[in-house]
């Protein structure tokens, strides 16, 4: 468990030197850069930010020293191509940002630029001559990967070990699982002859080197705009951390997880070295009904109904899925090499649109007490401004509420867990199906007053008790949602002690919009525009909704809330809207101080307060041993630790949980849904918040004396 959990992070973080913000092909600059460009979009950029965005902000010598940290930061997280030398020579212009900004002078990002491709260049003489040889293992020295505090190397030299010693750590990483794979194999067959540690360390070293060289020829395939907006978004940075530029493949990206819907094959893709491979097929898209298709299958080439096809072997996967996707009705074929037999073979598939299913609504029933009970979980705040006829959360919410209260459900759980938000829109349409009318949330532009948003239709679609579900993760329009509810005590909200804190609504703005004498697509900028308030005044940002009910998680001490982000705007107030809560229920005081104490005995939950204060232990103990004895040891002990932990989650309940009677005829015609609910209703049994919100739900009582429409 522990060498997952430890190396994991390690590897990550060495990835993470690699990625779309820092990499560059060896030759971009020559065949792709477009200079013109470049000063079109920090020209425009700067006077939308400077009109537009909700803070006025000074682009000062302050600022300039932001873009100047967070654009190296971007570039070299993990200090592995810049030395100290770099530095000095890019602090020439460490307070001179701002004036280069207002004269749209590129000079700081060429230089820097200029200097990071050669770095690249380095990295890869680098990491190959490193692992030709077997590292010493016998050398007493350790790695430090708190990179925040560690300096960049002093020179090429220390540079060098820098990376020797990475590279060592994740050969170290390998051995040690491989060696346990060996002793398994070795448990279950006392015949069977496991490796030497040289032989192991020889494979080990060929599976890093692997690994990086895939990583570097994914490094090659990408162009300048997918560097230059990483300097882009140390800019607009400066503002605030969600102001963001979105490169024109990126908005797309966006869209279909907003809308959880695409236009295409209905096939998610993956780069295999130089080739395009089938990874997943999405549940009722043209690919699957078609039926040639299958993951692991590999794409050759492209055609369009009527042309020659393309080969696409060797083409970076973002222009590889721009001549495979396509309007719905529309023909492609796609020359495919079959995983299981290797031969080719040629599929005509029409395109159409393609629903991302587990973006949408979806519910499971459960009895308890002889009562019927049904949660719902919510993943995004979802909906598609292209189609106002397409579905969105409101209108599905809506519709699966009313299809429980025609089974006789009599108590809802709300899941928004991990639900990152979505449309505001749709935020303020859900609260409204919970109370008769009234203020949901109030918004205010940069120097203007608050409006407040409210619900005006006097319809309650349910008036039954309600229990909300949140966690660590649940951000932005679930927040609006959760407060709302709250501040009405309307429901009871339950979970992590806080959700995430973002209170703060950006708007997706087309660059080209604003300088339509450039006839090259710009890209867009996602930019903040309000901040957004409860109810009863108070501000979300930093601040997020706290549960009326806090239970233990293992995120309870880690850093991953919006207070922890560099550049996030501050918590404030605004003048209370004028509503009145619902007094909805007559124990609400009692149901939750029943909750709290439940919690506080259950030594589950003690359980996890304990591992989620070893975590914390673990994530601020940065440094590893490189020698491999005391790394084994220290491997051991860490296992030890971890193995009080080992069953921390481990929970059945006794609750059955079923799909609702609407979805049992869909299921039985679609063998990927019945298996994706059959997973999802396992997972619930086993989950112990779950289960306790259904124990809080079971307690709560409807007053007589609520201001509630009945039917």
């Amino acid at each position: 468990m522990k060498t997952k959990f430890k190396f994991g992070i390690a590897f990550i973080a060495f990835l993470f030197v690699l990625n779309v913000s820092s990499i560059v092909a060896n030759d971009i600059k020559e065949k792709s850069a477009d200079p013109e460009k470049d000063k079109v979009l920090i020209l425009v950029l700067k006077n939308i930010l400077m009109r537009g965005h909700y803070v006025s902000k000074d682009i000062n010598d302050k600022f300039s020293e932001h873009v100047f940290n967070h654009f190296i930061e971007s570039l070299d997280p993990s200090k592995r191509y810049f030395t100290q030398e770099d530095i000095k020579d890019f602090s020439k212009y460490k307070y001179q940002i701002d004036n280069q900004l207002l004269k749209d002078d590129l000079s700081f990002y060429n230089l820097v630029y200029s200097c990071f491709l050669e770095r690249i260049k380095k990295a890869k003489t680098y990491y190959g001559g490193i692992l030709a040889k077997p590292f010493d293992y016998n050398k007493d020295e350790s790695v430090d990967l708190d990179y925040e505090k560690m300096p960049f190397a002093k020179n090429n030299i220390e540079l060098f070990d820098y990376w020797r010693k990475q590279l060592k750590l994740q050969t170290l990483d390998r051995i040690q699982e491989e060696n346990a794979l060996e002793i398994d194999k070795f448990k279950k067959d006392k015949n069977y002859k496991t490796k030497s540690f040289s032989v192991l360390e020889k494979e080990a070293r060929a599976e890093v080197l692997k690994s990086m060289d895939e990583l570097y020829m994914r490094i090659d395939e990408l162009e300048h705009e997918d560097w230059f907006s990483s300097y882009l978004n140390a800019i607009v940075s400066g503002f605030d951390p969600h102001t963001t530029y979105m490169q024109p493949n990126v908005k797309e990206v966006f869209d279909q997880n907003i809308s959880g819907k695409l236009e295409g094959i209905g096939a998610r893709l993956q780069k295999k070295g130089i080739y395009t491979q089938i990874f997943e097929l999405v549940s009722g898209g043209p690919a699957w009904k078609q039926g040639d298709l299958e993951e692991g299958d590999i794409i050759l080439k492209v055609a369009q109904k009527g042309k020659e096809p393309l080969d696409i072997v060797g083409m970076r996967l973002d222009d590889a899925i721009k001549f495979i996707k396509g309007p719905k009705g529309t023909e492609v074929r796609l020359t495919v090499k079959k995983k299981i037999d290797g031969t080719t073979k040629e599929i005509a598939i029409i395109r159409d649109v393609v629903e991302l299913g587990e973006t949408f609504v979806k519910s499971s029933i459960v009895m308890k007490n002889n009562k019927k009970y049904a949660i719902i979980d919510l993943p995004s705040f979802y909906i598609d401004f292209s189609d106002e006829n397409y579905r969105d959360s409101a209108k599905d919410m809506e519709k699966e509420i009313e299809r429980l209260r025609s089974e006789g459900v009599e108590g809802l759980i709300i899941d928004l867990r991990n639900n990152g938000g979505g449309s505001l829109k749709t935020a303020i349409e859900i609260s409204g199906l919970f109370i008769d009318q009234g203020p949901i949330v109030q918004v205010k532009y940069r120097g203007e007053n608050p409006v407040i948003k409210k619900d005006t239709d006097p319809k309650m679609q349910w008036d039954r008790a309600l229990v909300v579900l949140v966690n660590e993760f649940s951000a932005s329009a679930s927040e609006i949602f959760a407060a709302a509810m709250q501040d009405y005590k309307r429901a009871i909200i339950l979970g992590g002690n806080q959700t995430y804190g973002k209170g703060t609504v950006q708007n997706i703005l087309p660059i080209n919009q604003f300088y339509p004498k450039y006839d090259k697509d710009l890209g867009f900028l996602k930019m903040t525009i309000q901040k957004f308030y409860r109810i009863n005044g108070g501000s979300t940002q930093k601040e997020g909704v706290y549960s009326d009910i806090a239970m233990p998680t293992r995120l309870s001490y880690l850093k991953n809330g919006e207070r922890d982000l560099d550049g996030a705007l501050g918590w404030d107030k605004v003048a209370q809207a004028d509503y009145k809560q619902t007094n909805s229920y007559a124990n609400f005081g009692d149901v939750v101080y029943n909750s709290k104490q439940r919690i506080a005995s259950d030594e589950k939950f003690k359980k996890i307060n304990d591992y989620a204060k070893w975590l914390k232990e673990n994530q601020e103990n940065a440094t590893y041993s490189l020698n491999y004895q005391k790394f084994i040891k220290d491997n051991k002990n860490k296992e030890k630790e971890a193995k009080q932990f080992s069953s921390v989650f481990e929970y059945k309940s006794d609750i059955t949980f079923l799909s609702p009677k609407y979805e049992m005829s869909l299921i039985k015609e679609n063998k990927d849904l019945a298996s994706k609910r059959a997973a999802w209703h396992k997972n619930l049994t086993k989950d112990m918040y779950v289960s306790e919100a259904l124990n809080v739900l079971s307690e709560l009582k409807l007053s007589t004396k609520a201001t509630i429409v009945k039917n």
